[in-house]
């Protein structure tokens, strides 16, 4: 890129950032509804509004939010869900008739300023969900085609990407989109955000790739708090987070498809506040460091950037208002929350980033930033009902494998005989036969893991 390429991207950017994002200045929240104990819509707004949320991105266009919203000063982005693409891909009528019912109705008084078609579509390599790829565009170019019908300037259309969409990331400068995608989908996708001036939406969460390499990524680095600084031999760019090196990534990427100057924006971050025992890192201080650090950078002024492009507003939103409990995997997709579900707060945020870090009180000491080296069972949960956990109990026994063989009459662990008895062991054995395939320890709710021996107290 020349000198004179990098002052005109450079003004282009601050062109955009003055008459698009700079308005808000703070960050924004996902406001996710996977949980069967949250407070009314009514109370999550009121508690958005208390923190100070700039903004909130919602996972569908949920009317009752969206009519609650009226009037607020929130920015708000609405999603389509997968399983409606293919339909708005193919027919600009569904696409007129989505934009009326789930923005016409409420805008301008809900300031509705993004549409999401799709969540992560790229992530879903089954037949059914390539099928999908190929109709993620399309379906963007129909919603916006309906938007300009509508006279509608100010919302962006978009889909938020996880960083999976890379073949290489590490260093920044090989930043390379997968071959199975490149071509086919970033390129067309590439040209309708560069043509509406839309961001290039990230889910980028730096917890992932320093918890499964927690030896070599150094913590602190992750948390925007080390004085480490990394050189991409490459660019000879420095970097100083994790986040950035992530973000950057992308940018290489996009330039070596020939798009230097599309935005991007943080769909999704955050750090997870708990989790299961094996789980390294997830804890209330490391989540509290981590967002709070984060929106110290967002909201910087002057603005910081990264280094491939300093000075440059990145919108974005944190994962996620609460904890949510009917998220399925292991622990840690159950606890993202700054709030827990009776609203109170798992920790103390600024989401303005005017608040000195000396201000908060001080947060509970973190003891699982190491890998865990013991031993863990899973077990049923306590006050469960037994109907639901026989149920669990038969699934569990189910699978082969000898799974539940040795709770037959007659074997060792036949007696005692209970449902909380034969459940426990019922999942701590299919948990150990199955865990490298991705099977973990929640079974609807009705596992907890231990570090003690279950068959000690039976």
């Amino acid at each position: 890129m020349t000198r004179k390429m990098r002052g005109d991207a450079l003004l282009f950017f601050s062109l955009l950032v003055l008459s698009d994002a700079m308005p808000s200045g703070k960050i924004g929240v996902n406001y996710g509804l996977l949980g069967n104990n949250l407070p009314s819509a009514g109370q999550s707004i009121e508690s958005l509004r208390a923190m100070k949320a700039g903004s909130v991105k919602l996972y569908d266009a949920n009317p009752e939010i969206l009519r609650l919203l009226a009037g607020t000063d929130i920015r708000v982005s609405i999603m389509v869900p997968n399983y409606e693409i293919i339909n708005l891909a193919t027919n600009q009528t569904s696409a007129n008739k989505w934009v009326e019912d789930n923005v016409l109705a409420y805008h301008p008084e809900t300031m509705i300023r993004t549409i999401l078609v799709g969540n992560e579509v790229l992530s879903y390599c089954s037949d059914e969900g390539k099928r999908i790829w190929n109709h993620l565009v399309p379906a963007m170019r129909r919603i916006k085609i309906s938007l300009r019908a509508q006279d509608i300037r100010n919302i962006k259309v978009g889909t938020p990407l996880a960083m999976d969409v890379l073949q290489t990331a590490f260093p920044p400068s090989t930043g390379t989109f997968r071959p199975d995608i490149s071509t086919t989908v970033m390129v067309p996708l590439l040209k309708f955000l560069n043509s509406t001036k839309s961001f290039f939406f990230i889910d980028a969460y730096p917890y992932f790739p320093w918890s499964e390499n927690p030896i070599n990524i150094n913590l602190d680095y992750a948390l925007f708090q080390s004085n480490i600084k990394y050189t991409d031999p490459g660019s000879g760019l420095v970097y100083t987070n994790l986040l950035d090196q992530m973000l950057d990534s992308l940018v290489f990427a996009m330039t070596k498809l020939g798009f230097h100057s599309i935005r991007l924006s943080i769909a999704e971050t955050g750090w997870p506040n708990a989790g299961d025992i094996g789980e390294t890192g997830a804890s209330i201080y490391n989540a509290a460091t981590y967002n709070r650090n984060l929106v110290t950078k967002m909201t910087s002024r002057p603005l910081i950037g990264t280094p491939a492009r300093p000075g440059l507003f990145i919108p974005a939103f944190i994962f996620s208002l609460y904890d949510e409990n009917q998220k399925t995997g292991t622990g840690t997709e159950r606890h993202w929350g700054l709030l827990y579900p009776n609203g109170t707060s798992i920790y103390q945020i600024d989401l303005t980033g005017k608040r000195a870090s000396s201000d908060y009180e001080p947060l509970p000491a973190t003891h699982n930033d190491m890998p865990y080296e013991g031993k863990s069972w899973c077990v049923a949960a306590p006050d469960v009902n037994l109907t639901e956990l026989e149920r669990a109990l038969t699934f569990a026994c189910s699978q082969g494998n000898g799974t539940c063989e040795a709770l037959t009459p007659g074997k060792e662990c036949y007696e005692p005989l209970s449902v909380i008895w034969h459940a426990s062991f019922a999942f701590s054995s299919y948990w150990a036969k199955f865990r490298s395939q991705g099977a973990n320890c929640y079974f609807d709710g009705l596992a907890v893991q231990t570090t003690s021996d279950p068959s000690e107290s039976a």
